[in-house]
């Protein structure tokens, strides 16, 4: 079995203070929120929201996960959490062909589950919570065809597979269909990592003539920097770079004009609302908790929750930096 990682020390005694200052109250709820990479900021944001949500309700919480994108390696932290028979499931689906069976066979448990960032639409899940993230690809992909005057050659850095990441690309190449001067050169699989993303626009970089790169565009927030430091070497190359989410060095690169533009979720939201709907249908659940609330025309709980998504260029970007720090 792959070991299951927690994640940083930063909410673990975030958590901790947590329980303690519920001493008057001993939780005897526990939630699970299982995470596609505990490394990564946008998912430390996500977990910092969950536990967040838990003090209102003084619940437990365990936020478990792969520490890097690894399907077989969140499959077991899922059944792991399973196993202990928890108050309710909080995931994000790496991989919907590996987890559906897991996910369905919580809900018979009784166990609630709610996918979060990444869907499996085909599961007994109660709810997706997340981006829409076919409009979000529609947002992106007009910016760039405005950038880039309609026509032009593109690179997508992506994890192949997962939910979220293709719908992403979906709405970019349904923005594109009405454009036929914007071309797909490749979608480069970057499943091993930051260097895989840094390496094969390095070597798109140096195309010149017909086989010119115009834009790259990274669907995930793993591949933003490293994409933006492999332009920033060869500046003359004048490639327009589109990213994803916040990380820090995203925004320097978005502040410094390498980036051009990138699309902000909001994955504190995600994690917030997640704790708090998982608690109200523990506590108030369905008639028939696997029940397709798709087509329950009076179910209590809707089926997809939107938490939206905003383009971050220079001119709103300092903007992002201060409603960052207000929030802690």
């Amino acid at each position: 079995m792959r070991s299951i990682r927690m994640l940083p020390a930063a909410l673990a005694v975030l958590a901790l203070v947590f329980a303690t200052s519920c001493s008057k109250k001993t939780p005897t709820e526990t939630y699970y929120l299982i995470s596609v990479n505990t490394q990564l900021p946008y998912w430390q944001t996500v977990a910092h929201g969950f536990i967040k949500a838990a003090a209102s309700y003084k619940v437990f919480t365990k936020v478990v996960g792969p520490e890097s994108y690894d399907p077989l390696g969140e499959l077991d932290a899922l059944q792991q959490a399973v196993h202990t028979r928890p108050s309710g499931i909080l995931i994000s689906v790496s991989d919907a062909s590996v987890l559906e069976r897991e996910i369905d066979n919580a809900v018979r448990m009784g166990i609630p589950v709610i996918t979060v960032d990444s869907d499996a639409r085909i599961t007994h899940r109660a709810t997706f919570i997340g981006t829409n993230n076919i409009d979000a690809g529609r947002l992106g992909a007009s910016r760039l065809i405005e950038k880039l005057g309609g026509k032009g050659t593109v690179v997508f850095f992506t994890i192949p597979g997962q939910p979220n990441l293709e719908d992403r690309l979906s709405g970019f190449k349904q923005t594109f269909a009405h454009y036929p001067g914007m071309r797909i050169v490749d979608i480069v699989d970057i499943k091993t990592g930051a260097n895989a993303a840094f390496d094969k626009a390095q070597a798109y970089v140096h195309r010149t003539g017909a086989e010119k790169i115009d834009a790259f565009v990274c669907l995930e927030a793993m591949s933003g920097k490293p994409v933006a430091d492999a332009v920033k070497r060869n500046p003359a190359a004048k490639i327009t770079v589109v990213a994803w989410d916040t990380d820090a060095g995203t925004l320097d690169a978005v502040r410094e004009g390498t980036i051009e533009a990138t699309i902000a979720q909001k994955p504190y939201t995600m994690g917030y609302f997640g704790l708090k709907m998982l608690y109200d249908v523990m506590h108030a659940p369905p008639p028939v908790l696997n029940k397709d609330f798709h087509t329950d025309f009076f179910s209590p709980y809707p089926a997809y929750v939107d938490t939206g998504s905003v383009l971050v260029d220079k001119s709103n970007v300092d903007l992002y930096f201060s409603a960052e720090a207000a929030s802690k």
